[in-house]
């Protein structure tokens, strides 16, 4: 019975190593051809073909019929909320290529400089997207709209594009984190059973800060030092990105907000653009496909592989681990169960790569700990939405930074460090563990 148990636990610890592997060669890629200087080191292993030998792995260790396996991969790629990501992505890549192909990006652009100072694009640019992503809801549908804009605005200036994309992506992981109808507050609030309002007010003392430091560093960064001289410009060009930008408010969902951006793109375009074809439009939509075929492909990818990892146990075994090591902690009781359920919504984010998935799949478990040492569960539910969209806007494979990298043509591991909002709401996050901040009022 021992060695049952024994090689139970080594099977499910064995079920966490194609994630791994697939990190090892992706990353290890990278990393390899940096050190020797190869150009563009990022793209020379195209991540898809890094996930073949994970998804293989994962599929020989399964404990059951070949066939089992596979069938398990494919239910977790075509998850539900993949195929939305999916769709999200190709929406996406087909309102940026056609808005691009029409002149909107760039029409935007100089309608920004025009009436931006060139010190104060990339604060702008973090607080659209905050503003955008708070009322959608979404992060993915935030950075599908802004990142083509924050990419313009590099070209049109100095400022290079990881800091542009930077500011967009942290920007969306703001309102991501703090929006009433975003996926992650909803599963933290209903895995530890308080009401939104309640979440959000603490929340909201740890990212507002956390965002106004972010605005004050791109406020006080030199990235561009002179006046950049605007074009002229059609307005009228402009005109998806309003209108894209006011749906965002409606409560529409982001497949259709992207829909009507496309379609008016094209509309627009036909319009405006003589020489802009019906057979143009055609090709624009197909490229924006073809350019998030990719990405897209390895979310569904990842998806299968941690689908196999959740049912041979890989993450229960992850998340017994951690909440076992949170009885070594000794630093105040109602501190350690933070640590802990921090520590297990961070690494489920890491092995799953969706930040909305790692709350559900931690959530019960975080809730167990948080009774047990004592933790308010609003401060629980703030802790794992935090954390998790701190992860999501940090890791090289989740869906953010690589549709963001997609349409800016950036490695997602050159983007990280850019992204400062991501860093300091983690500290912030870990200063209001410390130092008990904010402090709630007995019910």
């Amino acid at each position: 019975m021992t060695t049952d148990n024994s090689g139970l636990v080594q099977a499910r610890a064995l079920a966490l190593l194609p994630l791994i592997v697939f990190l090892a060669i992706f990353l290890g890629s990278g990393i390899y051809h940096s050190v020797i200087g190869t150009e563009f080191a990022f793209y020379q292993m195209k991540a898809p073909v890094a996930a073949i030998p994970a998804i293989i792995l994962a599929v020989l260790i399964y404990r059951g019929e070949l066939n089992q396996s596979i069938e398990t991969f494919l239910r977790g790629a075509s998850h539900p909320n993949l195929i939305l990501m999916f769709m999200v992505f190709m929406l996406a890549g087909a309102f940026a290529s056609t808005t691009s192909a029409i002149g909107s990006v760039d029409a935007t652009v100089q309608m920004g400089l025009s009436a931006i100072p060139p010190a104060f694009v990339l604060p702008m640019l973090f607080i659209i997207s905050a503003f955008i992503a708070t009322a959608m809801g979404t992060s993915m549908g935030t950075i599908a709209a802004c990142a083509p804009i924050a990419f313009g605005f590099s070209q049109a200036t100095d400022i290079a594009a990881v800091y542009a994309i930077g500011a967009v992506v942290g920007g969306a992981m703001f309102g991501d984190n703090l929006s009433m109808i975003s996926d992650t507050t909803i599963a933290a609030t209903t895995s530890q059973n308080v009401q939104l309002r309640d979440k959000f007010r603490v929340n909201v003392w740890i990212a507002v800060p956390a965002a106004l430091i972010t605005i004050a560093i791109y406020v006080f960064s030199i990235h561009q030092t002179e006046t950049i001289q605007s074009k002229d410009f059609n307005p009228w060009l402009v005109l998806p990105y309003v209108v894209v930008f006011f749906l965002a408010f409606s409560r529409l969902h982001v497949l259709a907000v992207l829909t009507v951006g496309v379609v008016l793109s094209g509309v627009m375009g036909l319009i405006t653009q003589p020489e802009f074809t019906v057979i143009q439009l055609n090709t624009a939509i197909y490229d924006g496909f073809v350019g998030m075929f990719e990405v897209a492909l390895l979310s569904m990818f990842l998806g299968g592989l941690s689908t196999i990892m959740q049912k041979e146990g890989g993450l229960d075994w992850l998340i017994q681990r951690i909440y076992s090591l949170t009885r070594l902690f000794k630093v105040g009781r109602e501190r350690a169960g933070e640590i802990g359920l921090s520590f297990l919504v961070v690494f489920s984010n890491i092995f799953v790569a969706n930040n909305t998935v790692a709350i559900i799949l931690s959530g019960d478990m975080a809730r167990e700990v948080a009774k047990e040492y004592g933790v308010d569960p609003k401060r629980a539910a703030a802790l794992l939405d935090i954390f998790s969209c701190v992860v999501q806007g940090l890791i090289p494979y989740g869906a953010q930074l690589l549709l963001a990298c997609s349409i800016a043509k950036l490695s997602p591991v050159e983007l990280i460090g850019s992204i400062y909002y991501c860093w300091i709401l983690a500290i912030f996050a870990i200063l209001a563990i410390a130092f008990r901040f904010p402090r709630l009022k007995s019910a």
